[in-house]
This record gives C-alpha cells, structure tokens and sequence, in this order.
C-alpha cells in the first residue's frame, strides 16, 4: 500500500480507487532483483486482491519449445514464476488475457501492465486502465487500489486528435497486412495523445484490433485509441472537435509498412515468427488453411498462451502443425526470451507490427514484415516470398 499510495503522490492523484482486477507484467524475468522483490512479497504472506493473471514469462513452462535461458538465470525466472503463484495469480502465461477469458466490463477501473493488453482493454473492452510498470502492477493487485489519475479519469479519455483513414483504399482496409501498419503509423503521429481514427466502414474484427493496439502501444505511447463506429465509448463523447487532424495518405501507408522490414537483405530467410500479441484460435485456424498440410523449410514459430494450447490438444491441431515443422510456443514469446538460434546477422520474417518493432533490438535479427500468407509461403519454401498483392 505503501508503494501505491507514494507512486499517486508522485503522479498528483488526489487519492485512490478500488480496482476489479489486474494483468501483471512484472513476473518476467529481467533480473535477480525482480525475483527476490516477488519472493519478499511472498515471504511477507502477501497474496492478491483481485483477480490477477500474468503476462508472459522467461520459460515456456510447457515444454513445447526449448528456451535458451542458461544458469543461473534460468533458476531465477522459474523461481519468479513461482513466487508470482504463490502470490495467488493465475498462471495465464500470456499477453492477451482478454483471449484468456479475462475481460473486464465496460467501464471498470483494472490495473493492467503490458502495452498491447492495457490498450486493449481501454479501448477493445472499455474498462480503464494506465500503463503500469512492473511492481507497481503487483501492489495494485494485493492491495486492491490504484492511483486515481490519467485514464482512470472520464476526461481524460476524451479524443483531441482525429486520424482519418478515409483517403486509404478499401482493398487496403480490408486486408489483414494493413492493421499493424496503421497502428505503426498511428503511433509515431499521436505518441500519447487521445486519438479517434474515422474512415473505418466496418468492424475488422477482434485480431485486427489487437494487431493495431500492439502496434501503436510499440511505435508510441499509445493507452487508448478509439475508433468511430467501432469501440465501445467512440460514440459517447457527442461532437468532437480535435485540435489536430491527421489525413492519412497511401503514401503515408507505404512508407509505415516499408518502416516495419529492417533487414539489409532479401534474399534469405533463417526464421518466421508469429503471434505477438499470442495467436488466437481465429488466427490459427488461419494458419493451417494456408499451410495445407506442407512441409517447412525454415523454422516457423507461432506463439500462443496456453488457454489457446489446450484447445488445439483436444482436436489434435498441435500435433498436426508440429508434424509440419511448426513450433508452438507458449507461456512466453520469441522476443523476450532466448529461443531463437543466436546469429546477429539473421533475418526474421513475421507478420505482426509488435514483433516488427521490438525484434531487431532484442534479437539481433533483421526484419521482414508481409501477411500471414507470406510468411507461411516463405518458410515453405524457405526463402522471401511475398504475394503481389502485398507489393
């Protein structure tokens, strides 16, 4: 509490609030601090308030892919996983809880850590939340409270900016590719500022709302977007008149996806990796109609939360990708812990803006951003593929 109470003092919060539940980001393993923070915790007989999952952690606890993490670090991040057990959370393991049957209802006060899953919620779900940092998520969720500040406050969710997509084509709009541009493309434009984006005709769905929260929340300091006729309280705010106006070009589009491909090469390919934020089953369903049963030629990596796993164990779907040359992993991601072969010149090609973004800085690899279908092309026949429609 003491924690809490500090951190509104620092933020000015004029006091705190009761909140429904937290998405902990702080179980990853960073360092031996964080775990020995966790386990001080525990030792102190601390356990949760509220209903408290975790975000994805350093090992993949069930075994499907083989993490690279040596000792004595290795011990250190199963030793933080468990103590964040013990704590009373749920061993959600993922990046999207909100797939993981955690939803907040509209307009509740959470207190969620992780970029794409604090978007999401204020924006996707409607309920309210910051950005919390790691530990400050954990003290929310024991003590119950938060800080009262920032997006918690009605009027502080209100758009002052517009970003209107009306000028794209809407072949473009309708393509699963052009979502994680706009997020990065939005990001970089609004930063943190409250946007509302316009020109969108019909709901994309719940995966490109994902890919496009992931994607601004990466490139910018994006907590919350809101999109006309398509979230929730985009149409709560009565007329809105926006200090800024952004007109997005096609011009604008190309070049945000020509950002997302850093790789100095194209014509070699060492991995594929997908699902960041973690695949849906939507999206896996989508994956094995375009594999059709082919073999692979370079490793393609679908990272999932372990929810989504069980499913794909009942109907025997994991077995039959893995038989492909696919590798499941679960319980964490290719981007923050080691599972990737270590060559600092790799080229690595995914279709997730997220990815995208934070890859080249943590992996070593060189990006090359394309759909879904690309990339299943591509790893089958293990080089760059890409469909002319992607062009």
């Amino acid at each position: 509490m003491r924690i809490v109470a500090d951190s509104a003092r620092l933020l000015g919060a004029p006091g705190l609030i009761p909140i429904a539940s937290a998405h902990i980001d702080g179980a990853l393993y960073h360092g031996d601090s964080g775990t020995l923070f966790a386990e001080r915790l525990v030792a102190g007989g601390a356990r949760v308030a509220v209903r408290a999952t975790l975000n994805v952690g350093a090992l993949d606890l069930t075994g499907c892919a083989r993490v690279r993490l040596e000792e004595p670090a290795r011990s250190m991040a199963r030793r933080m996983m468990e103590a964040y057990r013990k704590l009373g959370c749920e061993q959600s393991w993922t990046c999207a809880p909100y797939q993981a049957g955690h939803r907040p209802a509209f307009g509740t006060d959470v207190a969620w850590g992780e970029s794409n899953a604090v978007v999401f919620c204020n924006s996707v779900l409607g309920a309210r939340t910051n950005r919390y940092g790691d530990f400050l998520d954990i003290a929310c969720a024991i003590s119950g409270r938060a800080p009262d500040y920032g997006l918690h406050r009605p009027e502080n969710r209100r758009p002052t900016l517009t970003f209107d997509v009306s000028g794209l084509p809407a072949a473009f709009l309708a393509d699963e590719t052009a979502w994680p541009v706009l997020g990065s493309l939005y990001g970089r434009e609004v930063g943190n500022a409250i946007g509302i984006v316009t020109g969108v005709k019909k709901h994309p769905g719940e995966d490109a709302l994902k890919a496009f929260g992931a994607a601004a929340a990466s490139s910018g300091a994006v907590g919350l977007f809101h999109i006309a006729g398509v979230t929730p309280e985009a149409g709560t705010f009565g007329k809105i008149e926006a200090e800024t106006t952004i007109h997005v070009t096609p011009e604008m589009a190309a070049d945000a996806r020509k950002r997302l491909s850093t790789a100095q090469t194209v014509d070699r390919l060492d991995a594929v990796a997908i699902g960041s934020p973690h695949l849906s089953l939507d999206e896996f369903g989508a994956l094995e109609r375009l594999l059709a049963g082919r073999k692979l030629s370079v490793p393609l990596y679908a990272c999932t939360g372990r929810h989504i796993l069980t499913e794909l164990d009942k109907a025997g779907r994991r077995k039959a990708l893995e038989s492909c040359g696919v590798t499941i992993v679960a319980d964490t991601c290719v981007v923050v812990t080691p599972i990737l072969a270590d060559r600092r010149d790799g080229v690595l090609m995914t279709n997730s803006g997220k990815f995208a973004q934070y890859a080249p800085g943590n992996t070593g690899y060189g990006v090359l951003y394309g759909s879904l279908a690309d990339c299943v092309e591509s790893a089958v026949a293990g080089r760059p593929s890409f469909a002319e429609i992607d062009r």
